[in-house]
Parts: C-alpha cells; structure tokens; sequence
C-alpha cells in the first residue's frame, strides 16, 4: 500500500463508539427525524425508501450514478489553496472545497442527479421541486432535462423577484416554474405547496426534496448523494498536507453542503473541529434571522421532528436571511444530532458580515463566492487570523455568487 493510502486508512479508523455506529437507524438521529406526514405520504415514502436502500446497493445505479457525476457533474471538484485570502487574514492556511465548481454552480446537483436516476429506476413519470435560492430548482430541471422527464419546480414569489436568472435558466431547461404566494412567499411555503401537490399525484411522480430535511428517507438519502463532498475532500487534503484539517467550516440552511462535507470527518471529531455557520441576518434581537439551531426550539416541521423556529404557542416563525437558500425556519434532523451531542457546534453570521465575505473572497481570489458560502467564509475571517499558520482550514464553498450579484 503507498504512503499516502496508509494515511488515509489511518484518518478513517478513528471511531467515536457505539453510539456513532448505530444513530440514523431506522429514520431517526437519537430522538430526531422520523415521519409526520399525513397518511396518503406514508406509503410513498415507504416505496421511497425500500427503492433507495436497494439501488443504494445495487452495482449498475451506482456506476450510472458515477458516470454522470464524473462527466455530467464534473466531479471531482478541487481543493484549492487560498493563499492570498490565507495571507490577508493572517493566521491558519485556508482551503476552499469548489462546489462552485459543479455544473450550473453549485451542490445542488449532485443531489438532484442521484434522485432523478432513483426516479426513472422507480418508473416514474413527472418530477417536483421546491426551491429557495433556485439552486436546488436549476439542479432539479437540468436532471429532469437529462433524463426526459417532466417537471415543475415551486418557488416563493419573493425568491422569484431575487433570484430572477435562476428562474430564467429553470425554464429554459423545460421546466414549470409554480409561484407560491402563501405565507411568507419564501422557501417555507414552496415546501408546503410542493408536499400538497404531491399528496395528489403519488403514484406517477417522485418530489426530489433539496436538502437533508422533511420525513424520512429524505435526510439520509440527501445525505448520501452529497457526502462525496466530504469523501472528496478527505482524500485531497491527505494528499495535500499529509494530514487531516484542524477544522471544516460550511453554512447550514437545510444543511445539506455542511452534512456533505463533515460525515466522512465525524469518525475524525476529536482531531478535526466541524463547524457549521446559520444566518443572523440583521441580528437574533431583531427576530429577523435563520438561526434555527442556535435560537430555535425542538418541534415538528415538514414531516420531521427537529430544531425550528417557532413562536410560544408553536406557530412557525418566518426566517430571514440576506440569502434566500438560508432563509429556512428548519434543518436537517441529523444536525439537531450532531448539535445535541456537542459533535458539530453552530454559529451565526450577521448579513452585513456575510457582505463583507463575499466582496473580500472577489477581490483576493477572483472567486466569487455565493451569500451563502459567504457566511462561512466570514467566519473564518474572524477564526484564522487567531490560529497559528499551522493550522489548516478548509471551507465548503457550497456556490457561486452569480445569483447574487445583482442584490449586493
């Protein structure tokens, strides 16, 4: 075996002991996740979840799925050295993990590639979406455009107006955009309007949810079609630095780039710290944030028991975030988890930070980072320069800030 396959094996057999080995067990992380769905959903989520756990396994989908990942996806994504954004802040070297990279932009698709393949596999016919930051919705219209199939993609009416190319380039790739106009006209309500449409048509068409959130399976079959992120990322440091990161950094909305990125290092959580960053928006005082995991209280939200922002009486609050793919009053179950453990620890990111973030990564790298990435990376403004240059960190660039540009 080569030395650098040596080090690899040796990262990966740290363990954290029987409580690791057996959590996401039968839909729930410890007392989070689970299903709450009305009855009609049950069935459909039990065919979903008998399906995937057999093409999990099954040697053709998995090589399909990683043709397409390689070659239509344009995996694997690099692990790149910041060094002058590294030499600005001063203090630990910083690597960026370049989801940007993907094609069309972003995370998103690696997702949206493995549930529509697990779609056609099913025999289904029509494909749904919800979407916030229109990520998810591109990624999900240029799967369904791969695999000829048809589909509608639901979208608050205030994502609509600020995210207005994502849209264009949904519709160009075929797909039905649905403008939602319920509730707070955000993310939140495209997830309710996506799930009733669903209720209706559970026979012929299969709702590739976006993010590691709502009943199970959804969390970890998001989960799983990301996790070559991390998987990625380990491998690309060892042959880099010759050793593990002394700590990974990615926002958290839903979660689905952060869980991508931390599960292949939750074996690694004693040596290597995993921090994930949720939007304060104009400040936790204001009420006017995303910071569900920080600030919010334990309660059932689409379909799963997890951490959501609520109000006395269990009425979901409305989130708010300078960028709209944070702009969640939920996440993931599995967070929750990792949260309640002490094995992840969750912070916040003010918009004006975030801002700062953005411009700062533009004008050291000419990169140009989504808002929401930008939250990361602002936390890291504040942690590197307080780290020795020996320290290493690496951040999920999750997107690129094309979508953006036209709200700095």
């Amino acid at each position: 075996m080569k030395k650098d396959e040596k080090k690899l094996k040796k990262a990966n057999s740290s363990f954290r002991g029987k409580e690791y080995r057996s959590y996401g067990r039968n839909g729930y992380f410890g007392e989070f996740g689970g299903i709450y769905v009305p009855e009609i959903l049950v069935s459909a989520l039990k065919e979903l979840e008998k399906n995937y756990f057999k093409y999990k396994k099954d040697k053709k989908f998995k090589e399909e799925l990683s043709f397409y990942l390689k070659n239509y996806v344009g995996r694997p994504t690099p692990l790149y050295y910041a060094e002058r954004l590294s030499n600005r802040l001063g203090g630990a070297r910083i690597y960026l993990k370049r989801e940007d990279l993907c094609h069309l932009g972003a995370h998103k698709i690696n997702n949206t590639v493995g549930q529509v393949l697990l779609a056609r596999k099913m025999g289904k016919k029509f494909i749904i979406a919800e979407t916030g930051a229109g990520q998810h919705g591109v990624a999900t219209a240029a799967a369904a455009a791969l695999f000829n199939m048809s589909c509608k993609v639901f979208m608050g009416s205030k994502d609509i107006k600020r995210q207005s190319s994502n849209v264009i380039k949904m519709k160009l790739m075929g797909a039905e955009v649905i403008e939602v106009s319920s509730g707070s006209k955000t993310l939140k309500d495209a997830v309710n309007e996506a799930l009733r449409y669903w209720v209706s048509r559970v026979d012929d068409t299969y709702y590739v949810l976006g993010s590691v959130v709502g009943p199970h399976p959804y969390p970890t079959m998001v989960r799983d079609f990301q996790v070559i992120i991390g998987k990625e990322t380990k491998k690309q440091i060892m042959d880099i630095e010759g050793r593990l990161p002394d700590y990974i950094i990615a926002c958290v909305g839903g979660g689905s780039n952060s869980i991508g990125v931390f599960y292949p290092f939750l074996k690694n959580a004693d040596s290597v710290k995993l921090i994930g960053v949720e939007a304060g928006g104009k400040g936790i005082k204001s009420k006017k944030h995303g910071a569900t995991l920080g600030y919010g209280d334990k309660g059932i939200f689409h379909g799963a028991f997890s951490y959501v922002l609520q109000d006395d009486y269990g009425q979901i609050e409305e989130a708010y975030s300078i960028s709209a793919g944070l702009d969640y009053p939920g996440v993931g179950p599995e967070h929750a988890y990792l949260k309640e453990k002490g094995i992840v620890k969750y912070e916040y990111i003010l918009d004006s930070e975030a801002l700062e973030a953005f411009k700062t990564l533009s004008v050291c790298e000419g990169i140009i980072p989504a808002y929401e990435s930008s939250h990361a990376l602002a936390y890291v403004a504040k942690l590197a320069p307080s780290l020795d240059k020996d320290k290493v960190i690496i951040v999920n660039l999750s997107g690129r800030g094309d979508k953006d540009i036209e709200n700095k």
